[in-house]
């Protein structure tokens, strides 16, 4: 049984009915296979353009989220058949060196083998109860142990979704409707997080999105992130209405953004200052940072915090927690009304416990380290070198580049980078055997299955196309 559980997720189009199972049972055959630099075919996407095709028919786009159908890079999206530690292999054969993670979750690396037979065990006691079980208890005293500001967890079932509650909380235990959110922070693609920022003056939101209602979106006040100034004038001009700040602490959905110094110290003090709750949004960052998330990197604590991808080992979560005075506002413990069918399910925290595990062994953050350090140095190096405009980042196993000079401290400055050059970067690494997200304004990720190898290797293929841009 358990060689069928090949992957948990993939985060890009996938195709199940290939197969490759004698690579998906032997993390050493990855490890041995075959060097970027001694391919010994051409490289083709026929297969996954026919899949694809077939897909356009089915699904919108022919993708279930965005990013994937490779809109912002062009050329062919990949559809992928299998993971195992670092790599991803395409239903075409080829192999990827992967630093997407299916999107973060990948920590330890994909289809991790502990991971994996504690999942198929889990799996003969049952999928989904509808009922409490113990997992549950252990996987929330890990996050509560874990994140400072949390003493009391809600588990849900993606990001979205715990910032829509955590969103409805604020409100609720503060009474008050309006909130401040920073252009180029993603929270789920609920309403009142779908808001332009405008031209960075503090106005009524603006709906960013069909179907999303202007009344939706009126509460929600918006300001450049790493602009303290802006802050403090929307909270002069609306005082008394803001029930939160909500941000990325370290912003991911715009590239990889880190807060100034003094940026994060300051809207905690304003919120402490205005009566207002500190949310950090800790989806992506939590226990990637740091153990602790964010929050512990930076040594700062927020009233409310959310969390998924890596709290479910790869399978769907999410989670908001907080200051327990805050959650016994939650139903069935007080008045604010949140539920969810597969919320806690014993799949989600069983690979969430073991992700956790392993990431709680002595060296995981430092080894993430120094490998994202050689990584991003190497790049942005190697760019150079070539002649291109590109500056970059990186906080433990978390990174990302830009194809502008920089500083990049917010989404305007990223938006100065050049998209057409990233697009013809990214095709170019594709080719190489390096899979890097299609899309200039995503961040990266590394993962405790990278080795130093596969640094080389991404760099050495880096050199060879920053040459041919």
């Amino acid at each position: 049984m358990a060689s069928a559980v090949t992957g948990i997720a993939f985060g890009v189009p996938c195709l199940s009915k290939f197969s490759r199972t004698s690579i998906r049972n032997s993390s050493a055959s990855v490890v041995q296979m075959t060097l970027l630099d001694e391919k010994k075919k051409t490289y083709t996407l026929k297969k996954s353009e026919e899949a694809f095709n077939a897909a356009k028919e089915l699904m919108p786009g022919g993708v279930n989220s965005p990013v994937r159908a490779f809109k912002s890079v062009g050329g062919q999206p990949v559809v992928i058949d299998s993971v195992k530690g670092s790599r991803m292999w395409d239903i075409d054969g080829n192999e990827y060196i992967d630093y997407v993670g299916s999107w973060g979750p990948a920590i330890i690396g994909h289809a991790d083998d502990e991971v994996l037979a504690a999942l198929t065990e889990t799996m003969k006691k049952g999928t989904s109860f509808g009922a409490p079980c113990v997992l549950e208890n252990v996987l929330a005293e890990m996050v509560i142990s874990a994140v400072p500001s949390i003493e009391m967890v809600r588990f849900v079932n993606s990001g979205t979704e715990a910032c829509m509650g955590v969103l409805r909380l604020a409100r609720a235990f503060t009474g008050r409707e309006k909130i401040i959110k920073f252009e180029g922070c993603y929270h789920g693609h609920a309403d009142p997080f779908l808001v332009k920022a405008g031209s960075g003056v503090a106005t009524l939101g603006l709906p960013d999105s069909p179907g999303v209602p202007k009344a939706a979106t009126v509460g929600t006040l918006t300001a450049p992130y790493n602009d303290i100034s802006m802050v403090e004038h929307l909270f002069e001009t609306n005082k008394g209405e803001i029930a939160a700040v909500i941000l990325e602490p370290v912003v991911g959905n715009a590239g990889f953004i880190p807060p100034k110094p003094e940026f994060l110290a300051a809207i905690r003090s304003l919120t402490k200052d205005n009566g207002a709750l500190l949310i950090f949004d800790e989806v992506m960052t939590g226990f990637r940072l740091s153990y602790g998330g964010a929050q512990e990197y930076f040594g700062l604590t927020p009233d409310l915090t959310t969390l998924g991808k890596i709290i479910g080992g790869g399978l769907p979560v999410g989670a908001y927690g907080g200051r327990r005075d805050i959650m016994q506002m939650v139903a069935p413990a007080g008045p604010m009304y949140q539920a969810g069918t597969l919320s806690g399910n014993p799949l989600a925290m069983t690979a969430g416990i073991h992700t956790l595990k392993r990431l709680k062994q002595a060296g995981t953050y430092e080894y993430l380290d120094k490998i994202t350090s050689q990584l991003v140095e190497g790049i942005v190096n190697a760019g150079k070198k070539a002649g291109h405009s590109i500056c970059g980042g990186y906080i433990n196993g978390m990174f990302g580049f830009f194809f502008t000079e920089g500083p990049v401290y917010n989404y305007e400055d990223a938006k100065k980078s050049d998209t057409a050059k990233f697009g013809k970067f990214h095709r170019g690494m594709l080719e190489e055997g390096v899979y890097f997200a299609p899309s200039q304004f995503e961040a990266g990720f590394t993962s405790l299955a990278h080795t130093p190898e596969d640094i080389k290797q991404t760099i050495a293929a880096a050199e060879k196309v920053f040459r041919t841009l």
